[in-house]
Parts: C-alpha cells; sequence; structure tokens
C-alpha cells in the first residue's frame, strides 16, 4: 500500500526524490504566523509548546493558517501527555489495586495515546529526526522554486 501523498513543498525540500512530477496546481496557503488561541494560553504547557515550535516552523516556511486546527491538537495532546506523565512520576508505573492487583497506572495508557497524536502531527511538520532528516532546506525561498519550476 502506497504511503498518503506528500505536498509539493515538502517535496521540493526534499528534493523529489522519486523524481516524479510535481503537482503545481497544488493549494499553496501563505506562510503566516499564527497567532496562539485564547484556551490555549489557559494551559500553561500547551502554551508554552505554541510558544516554543511556532517560530521555528514559521522560519523554516512550513506553517500556514490552514495548519492552525494541527497545531492547536499537538499543544494541546503535548501538555496531556505531560500531565499524565506527572501523574506516573507521583504514583509510579505501576497501580495497585486490592481487588485485581498490581497493574500499570491508568495514565500511562492516556501517556500513550497522547504520544502517538503528537508523533502523527510532528512528522506531519518535520517536527522527528527522521522525517526533518528527508527535508534539504534550499538557500532560495520555497516560493523562488516553484517559479523556477513554471518556467
Amino acid at each position: 500500500m502506497a504511503g498518503k501523498p506528500k505536498p509539493t513543498a515538502l517535496k521540493i525540500l526534499e528534493g523529489n526524490p522519486g523524481k516524479r512530477p510535481l503537482n503545481l496546481n497544488e493549494p499553496k496557503p501563505k506562510v503566516d504566523l499564527i497567532p496562539c488561541p485564547d484556551y490555549l494560553k489557559e494551559d500553561a504547557i500547551a502554551y508554552e509548546e505554541w510558544n516554543r515550535i511556532v517560530p521555528e516552523l514559521y522560519k523554516l516556511g512550513l506553517l500556514t493558517r490552514v495548519d492552525r486546527a494541527a497545531l492547536e491538537l499537538y499543544c494541546s495532546q503535548y501538555s496531556v501527555y505531560r500531565d499524565a506523565f506527572k501523574y506516573i512520576k507521583e504514583d509510579g508505573i505501576i497501580a495497585t489495586n486490592i481487588r485485581n492487583g498490581d497493574k500499570a497506572h491508568p495514565a500511562t495508557q492516556i501517556a500513550r495515546e497522547a504520544a502517538k497524536i503528537i508523533k502523527a502531527i510532528a512528522t506531519e511538520f518535520g517536527l522527528t529526526p527522521s522525517s526533518r532528516g528527508r527535508i534539504s532546506l534550499p538557500s532560495e525561498t520555497i516560493d523562488d522554486e516553484f517559479e523556477k519550476l513554471l518556467d
């Protein structure tokens, strides 16, 4: 089964290793610095992560207004993961129940699910070592590369 299609901008950044034709008609939202939504500002961990990652994504030209929901989900799930991790660290990874005996702390499942979501979204934005390793940033902007392809 083939993987999901890659955005043309990422194919260009990677040097189009498959040498397949590029979709020059792909929607290309404008790169934009997205303000943090108010509800995320109320969550210190999510807000801190937003402020850490948004400027970096913007500098790389990988952030547009249409990415806001994915970025909100990433930051909110990062906060959920950190909360679950805090409970595990405080209580220990094994929870003891008189009726059922020892078993994994309930927060381990919450942390695991949040981690899956975080990783999936991080990969979409090129935030993991392997996904970042496939990107080669040109000295020119993405817009300049698109213009050359159209000539």
